[in-house]
């Protein structure tokens, strides 16, 4: 697909040209975005210059970009041949793999299909993603932690569904901690489905983009769905199911015990959270946090971190969400060690 040739006038003495010839098969407008999009993104990306004749691409930079910039092409045409539509977005994320040390081609990570429903296919977007999707099918508890709009609830549902279809298990169960199930919850109007509603209520969201609406009370009427608190969890034994913990940086690491020894036979649990974003009252451990120390190393148990830079929503989320991450670390960095004596509990132990 490629051939080269060397270039002694180009600006930088270590510089070097590459033609690389496009398939005739693929679309070039496919290939090259509207208006050029993609051609200005490789531009930018790599430090290149880029001249594009009938079906033949020019790259004019240093080698190592060249390199990579060649192999960005390849991988936009493979992602093409799968029948998948290339967006900018697109790019953006085969241009971070490639810039990644890992042996997964970003084609395969992209165009490995979840879920399709209405014409929509459901994938992991990021090389983290695939790995957490990975880990899903390969373990039978998986932790996924990382910041909102990581997709880490979206692609667990995804697989949920996929299961329940491809008749791995015979319920979904999915549940959330209502972090204020005291006295407050009790003010609420209605009745306790009512008052429990808006914590679910994100969790029937994604059933609807994955199933069809229609189906989805019948399944639920029949057992076979269910969306339920976390307190409707204790005394149970989840045979045959795939169980998603969301929101359980929201759990006690009592209530985070409670919910993992739930997991009966041919059951498989996956816990989703984010602990910079804990709702717990002052001074309450999140079961999250400590539950990585107690069980790593527990064979058959995963634990995946996603960060700002797999997040798939609106690109403004991503830049809002590392702009935190760089403030929080400011703020820990600069904020002096306590001093004096430290306090202890009865146990005589530091509090």
């Amino acid at each position: 697909m490629t051939d080269s040739d060397s270039a002694p006038q180009l600006a930088s003495p270590t510089a070097t040209k590459h033609t690389v010839t496009v398939p005739n098969s693929i679309d070039m407008v496919s290939l090259l975005g509207a208006g050029d999009e993609h051609l200005g993104a490789i531009e930018q990306a790599f430090g290149a210059r880029v001249h594009v004749r009938g079906n033949r691409i020019t790259l004019m930079g240093e080698p190592a970009e060249i390199a990579l910039a060649e192999r960005l092409l390849s991988e936009l045409v493979a992602l093409i041949r799968t029948g998948q539509g290339v967006s900018g977005e697109t790019v953006e994320r085969v241009i971070a793999m490639l810039r990644t040390e890992t042996n997964e081609r970003p084609a395969d990570v992209l165009s490995l299909n979840i879920l399709s429903n209405r014409g929509r296919t459901i994938r992991p977007k990021t090389l983290n993603q695939k790995r957490y999707v990975d880990a899903i099918d390969t373990h039978t508890i998986t932790f996924g932690m990382g910041p909102a709009g990581t997709g880490k609830t979206y692609l667990a549902m995804a697989k949920a569904v996929q299961a329940l279809q491809a008749k791995e298990v015979t319920r979904i169960i999915l549940t959330r901690p209502a972090v204020e199930a005291g006295e407050r919850l009790g003010y609420l109007p209605g009745t306790l489905s009512e008052k429990i509603d808006p914590y679910l209520r994100p969790l029937y969201d994604a059933l609807h983009d994955m199933m069809d609406p229609e189906s989805i009370p019948k399944l639920m009427a029949a057992g076979t769905i269910e969306v339920a608190p976390l307190a409707f969890m204790r005394g149970r034994t989840l045979n045959d199911a795939f169980i998603i913990l969301d929101e359980a940086q929201n759990t006690t690491p009592e209530q985070m015990k409670m919910f993992l020894t739930r997991l009966g036979f041919g059951s498989r649990i996956v816990v989703t959270g984010d602990t910079s974003q804990t709702d717990l009252p002052g001074g309450t451990r999140s079961g999250l946090r400590v539950v990585e120390g107690i069980l790593e190393g527990v064979e058959d148990v995963s634990f995946n971190r996603l960060t700002s830079s797999d997040v798939v929503r609106h690109r403004l989320v991503a830049r809002i969400v590392a702009a935190y991450d760089a403030y929080d670390a400011g703020e820990a960095s600069s904020t002096p060690e306590p001093t004096g004596p430290r306090r202890t509990n009865r146990g005589g132990r530091p509090s």
